[in-house]
């Protein structure tokens, strides 16, 4: 339901200004003025977007248009003074303070947004270092963005598990993930997520709990997210390392080669689709050695979901796919223990290789899953399908479907196409429309699609 006048109660507004901490203390005249530039080219509109998500950290929703039409009178300026920035603001959620003063945490998070959307737009985008259409320029703007954000631990051993999974889960998954994160954290190791709610939040929940019993005071929870999606998955209020990617497939490729471990959880389209993203980079020959520690999980009543996501992936990737992967249901420790047997391999793999223990720069990721695919109805329907194309063909414009109907679901402008022209068309073999359909079909019945409002589908299958 959109928010109305007669629903929006003045409460919910806060002015305020706040200055920096930790991050970006100073802004050179230049970038200044590229914040402030509201036309084509200039950050404003993208600092506003994901400012606003930040602030609702916390909100229960996850229609970005409903959030953008609520706070559409929203303003945040950039004032100099001379020791540094203040951001002003008005009409802010008042989600993001307490007593009139911003949460430590929201604000730590909102100035990572502004250090990342500088640091992209000048020194990845415009400054001419990186050709952003070739594999290894992608690779090392990654990279750079990571680098900046201060995410890699020179001398760190391997420990970061990243954890994927649903945002629109129900309770008793919820409640699972957080049990596997407090095993991890046990052990020591750190968790990297999407950074929103749901099988995002739930893995750190428990890691902190796990980190303080062992009385552990650096532990790290990574968030990783981009533009498209922060809106309607804003950061859980755990993560302490927030990096704003530029788009979906360069977050993917972070999360890659950031991870020395993977932990799947139940989720929705953009877990298949994190699957078939990994799973399709782990079928390309160069990758045969890699010891990438993957595990999909979840409680006893979740058991039917793997089933039919391991049936998926053997009729779309066959049987080298599915022994990328193991199953365990129903068992943290059982999780935590593999991961740190696979974490031992992936260290050995990296010092005799030579590769950096914080970032896998052996990983080969083929162009199809580096170069952003543009969400149109004409681009989805385009899309080649079928069982007869090379296996990391069909795995990347799998990919590319899920990845539409993300989109579709959740994203600004994947919701307005949806609206002006309705669903996407998508295009392939009966045999392999006829899983897709029903894969889809199981989440929109499972209620994995959205946490706002019921679902309409924003996809039709062709075939």
């Amino acid at each position: 339901m959109s928010a109305t006048d007669a629903e929006i109660d003045a409460s919910d507004f806060v002015d305020a200004r706040v200055t920096p901490r930790g991050s970006l203390e100073n802004l050179s005249q230049r970038e200044m003025e590229q914040l402030q530039d509201r036309g084509q080219g200039g950050l404003y509109p993208l600092f506003r977007r994901c400012a606003l998500a930040v602030l609702n950290s916390g909100s229960h929703g996850d229609d970005a248009t409903e959030l953008f039409e609520k706070y559409r009178d929203f303003e945040i300026r950039i004032v100099r003074q001379s020791w540094g920035v203040k951001l002003e603001m008005k009409n802010a959620p008042a989600v993001a303070f307490v007593d009139g003063q911003m949460i430590r945490g929201v604000k730590e998070h909102l100035f990572a947004v502004l250090r990342d959307i500088v640091y992209i737009a000048n020194e990845i985008v415009e400054s001419g270092q990186f050709d952003l259409s070739v594999p290894g320029d992608i690779t090392n703007a990654v990279f750079c963005i990571l680098r900046n954000a201060r995410v890699l631990e020179a001398h760190a051993r391997p420990d970061i598990v990243v954890c994927w999974g649903g945002h629109s889960i129900p309770r008793e998954e919820y409640d699972y993930t957080k049990k596997v994160g407090y095993e991890l954290g046990l052990r020591g190791l750190n968790v990297c997520t999407g950074c929103g709610p749901g099988a995002m939040k739930g893995p750190m929940k428990g890691a902190t709990i796990g980190h303080s019993k062992q009385r552990i005071g650096s532990g790290r929870y990574i968030g990783l997210t981009e533009p498209g999606i922060v809106a309607a998955e804003p950061p859980n209020p755990i993560v302490n390392h927030l990096v704003i990617m530029p788009d979906i497939e360069k977050r993917l490729e972070a999360f890659a080669r950031l991870a020395h471990g993977i932990i799947i959880f139940p989720g929705g389209v953009g877990t298949a689709e994190e699957i078939l993203y990994l799973l399709g980079i782990l079928l390309d020959p160069a990758n045969a050695e890699q010891p990438v520690p993957l595990i999909l999980t979840g409680p006893a009543r979740a058991a039917a979901w793997f089933e039919r996501i391991h049936e998926f992936v053997g009729l779309t990737l066959g049987a080298p796919a599915q022994a990328r992967y193991r199953i365990v249901v129903d068992d943290p420790p059982e999780v935590a223990r593999l991961m740190i047997a696979g974490m031992d391999q992936v260290r050995r793999h990296r010092k005799a290789v030579g590769d950096s223990y914080n970032f896998n720069w052996t990983l080969r990721i083929p162009p199809a899953f580096q170069l952003p695919f543009d969400v149109s109805h004409e681009s989805v329907a385009a899309l080649d399908l079928n069982l007869e194309q090379p296996v990391h063909e069909r795995a990347a414009n799998l990919r590319r479907a899920f990845s539409a109907i993300v989109a579709g679901n959740v994203k600004e402008h994947g919701v307005r196409q949806i609206a002006a022209r309705g669903p996407f068309e998508i295009h392939g073999a009966p045999r392999l429309m006829q899983a897709l359909d029903g894969l889809l079909a199981s989440f929109i019945a499972q209620r994995r699609m959205k946490i706002s409002g019921d679902y309409r589908p924003v996809y039709r299958v062709v075939g």
